[in-house]
């Protein structure tokens, strides 16, 4: 949920913690997903495709990661349009049961404060039974 309140840059401090929340991964939140991107791949759904080309079975789309993990962002910045930038590597693939799910932690500190542009970067850590799922995921906001 969105506060809709910004945060006052001239109150933060770098290495100052934004927050943190557990993304719930699931089967049905993967074909929804797929529904509104139409990234139909069968790895996302199919687990002897997935297995078949390496994988550990089905795996959660990496747009999904990315996104459902800079929603900790958009809410402690009080509106998503605040996020100017948005940035991540994928670095390990979050595998989805079935049954079951997936639970995908994520927390955000503050990296960088820059007064003069009213801006500061986000640096997420994202991770996935203790393991980076995304590097270097930075997110650079206006206040």
């Amino acid at each position: 949920m969105s506060s809709s309140v910004r945060p006052d840059i001239t109150t933060l401090s770098v290495g100052d913690t934004i927050g943190s929340r557990s993304v719930v991964v699931d089967r049905a939140r993967l074909v929804r997903y797929a529904g509104a991107s139409g990234d139909f791949n069968p790895i996302h759904w199919n687990d002897s495709f997935a297995v078949g080309v390496g994988l550990p079975g089905v795996i959660a789309h990496g747009m999904f990661t990315m996104g459902a993990a800079v929603a900790l962002v958009e809410d402690w910045a009080g509106d998503p349009g605040a996020v100017v930038d948005y940035q991540a590597r994928f670095t390990r693939p979050v595998a989805v049961p079935n049954p079951g799910e997936a639970i995908v932690e994520v927390s955000g500190v503050i990296g960088v404060i820059d007064l003069d542009a009213a801006r500061v970067r986000v640096d997420l850590t994202v991770t996935f039974e203790g393991a980076r799922v995304l590097g270097k995921s930075q997110a650079v906001v206006a206040l």
